[in-house]
């Protein structure tokens, strides 16, 4: 209850004098306690809400204020052993207290990564670190390049030719509810960043309860009974995926136009983009095409607010993500109800992640079935897929879903620079797959989840045959018990358990009890309420399972 009359105050100001903005621009000032003070009275809530909420996110705590350099501490680049020599190399430049950490940066490709001066980077020597953070540097600015390229009809990747040809569209459809939904429907365009939810059903749900009348008489009789929201995950938090990021970089106004058109067929005005503060070119370049749209006159009565995060990967879970736009701090909410049903500010909302929304404008165009006829029949249309620095080619690459991943590996990405023995694909929530089983698999929900893996993201993230196997579990768990909520105990206490039960097995003469060890995942696994703590115990079982000869002398 507490948590639903903060959600209405917040929702008084809403978007344009927005709570969590409030709170993170005083934090990084930082802020005397009597201005935290005066925003809580403004908003009319307490002060406990405004300093538990900055003192969550990572970029707001006051121990890392002064830092002015943050190194990628994602999977990505740990694997990659690139980072304890990038930070040597910078302490030529800065000083040691000055450099901090981030979660990935985007650069899975090269590795090396940090962010200096709200710019991303990879850098490998003293002399590349030299050109870009020299005060007369010329350096290209937060320069990222891969490789791009597709296998199939390009969907996400092509380009898009005359701007207000392409969102001419919208007026073809904007009256025509039933016909988007019905092309969604024909198309089974299911959700690009996890279990592939059916992202039809999610329109259809927020439409559905603008008639509910049960709801109308449980929402307060206002002029905004009817205010819905579509809101965009673009908190893409998981290492080694990089396609958000190339989509808001390469193709934003296919995200835009996805979340616009969903807008227009559900009877939203207003669409959110909550965009990690870790891809801060990102929010330039979605801002920039937000403009342009504006210069345009192609909005159609629409509005778009950009939020940025401030360093959470649980806010890439939808319901913890909906508390942080609206100032509270990212705990996930237990479901139901659901957003379509209470979302944004209470309110019904469409919420899906950048890569399903960027396919909108493609199916409408050509039609649900023809998005159908690409891949496999239950997994249709492409798939980005992210590869890591491990490979000979590593990059962006469009995929038809159904494609073998032996082929992605190998045509695209040309195989590994190295010995690999396995790869975690879809982010530390991830499955672990080992080299061999790759032959069997191919890039679609079905058959990686029925050999006991995720899609996910369809990130790849190499592990070179010479990292052990027991600290890159000690890294998952130690990643989850970092980012939790805190909300649920499973999640909270078994991840940070589980952790030092690794840690202590690697440096101390000490044995993990397997039968405590595999009771305590599956207590993650049931108990948690979101898929941070539920979904960290799927790698830990696949490592268990393919790699029981390398981690058998740390337990009895």
């Amino acid at each position: 209850m507490a948590n639903k009359n903060i959600r209405s105050l917040s929702y008084r100001k809403e978007l344009d004098d927005n709570l969590f903005e409030n709170v993170a621009e005083l934090a990084k000032n930082p802020a005397s306690q009597e201005e935290f003070h005066e925003l809580a009275e403004r908003f009319m809530i307490d002060d406990s809400v405004v300093l538990g909420t900055a003192s969550f996110y990572d970029f707001l705590k006051p121990e890392n204020q002064h830092k002015t350099i943050h190194i990628c501490n994602g999977t990505a680049c740990m694997v990659a052993k690139t980072q304890e020599r990038l930070v040597e190399n910078l302490k030529t430049f800065v000083e040691a207290d000055k450099i901090g950490h981030a979660p990935c940066l985007g650069h899975c490709h090269h590795s090396h990564a940090f962010m200096y001066d709200d710019k991303t980077y990879s850098a490998s020597t003293k002399d590349e670190l030299e050109k870009i953070l020299s005060p007369s540097s010329v350096f290209p600015k937060g320069r990222n390049l891969y490789n791009v390229d597709c296998n199939t009809t390009p969907i996400l990747t092509s380009g898009i030719g005359n701007i207000s040809n392409f969102y001419a569209l919208a007026d073809k459809f904007k009256d025509k509810p039933k016909e988007v939904i019905d092309e969604l429907k024909i198309s089974n365009l299911r959700g690009r960043g996890g279990a592939g939810f059916p992202f039809y059903f999610k329109l259809e749900a927020v439409i559905k309860e603008s008639f509910d009348k049960a709801s109308l008489e449980r929402s307060r009789k206002t002029q905004d009974d009817n205010q819905k929201y579509i809101v965009c995950n673009a908190d893409e938090g998981d290492p080694g995926a990089y396609s958000d990021m190339y989509l808001m970089e390469h193709q934003p106004h296919k995200v835009l136009f996805g979340i616009l058109m969903t807008g227009l067929t559900v009877g939203a005005d207003t669409g959110v983009l909550y965009i990690r503060g870790e891809y801060p070119d990102s929010i330039r370049k979605v801002n920039a095409a937000i403009e342009e749209l504006k210069e345009l006159n192609l909005l159609n009565g629409f509005r778009f607010k950009i939020i940025r995060g401030q360093g959470s990967y649980v806010c890439g879970e939808e319901t913890a993500l909906l508390n942080s736009i609206e100032g509270l701090r990212p705990e996930v909410r237990v479901r139901p109800p659901y957003p379509a049903q209470y979302g944004l500010y209470g309110k019904p909302t469409v919420l899906s992640n950048v890569e399903t929304f960027a396919n909108v404008h493609w199916i409408l165009e050509n039609g649900g079935a023809a998005y159908a006829n690409l891949g496999n029949g239950k997994s249709t249309g492409t798939k980005l897929v992210s590869l890591d620095s491990f490979f000979n080619q590593p990059g962006m690459y469009e995929i038809e879903m159904g494609t073998p991943l032996k082929t992605v590996f190998d045509k695209y990405g040309k195989g590994f620079k190295s010995s690999v023995k396995a790869v975690q694909i879809g982010g530390p929530l991830g499955g672990i797959v080992p080299i061999h089983k790759i032959d069997d698999l191919t890039l679609d929900f079905e058959s990686l989840n029925e050999h006991g893996f995720l899609l996910g993201h369809a990130s790849v993230v190499s592990i070179p045959s010479d990292f052990p196997m027991i600290q890159f579990l000690e890294h998952l768990l130690e990643f989850t018990a970092d980012e939790s909520c805190g909300k649920c105990y499973p999640c909270r206490i078994g991840s940070h358990r589980g952790y030092e039960m690794l840690k202590k097995a690697q440096n101390e003469s000490y044995k993990i009890d397997r039968q405590l060890f595999d009771d305590l995942i599956e207590t993650l696994e049931i108990g948690s309420l979101c898929a941070l703590g539920g979904g960290i115990p799927l790698p830990i079982k696949n490592a268990l399972k393919y790699f029981d000869d390398e981690l058998k002398e740390y337990f009895t």
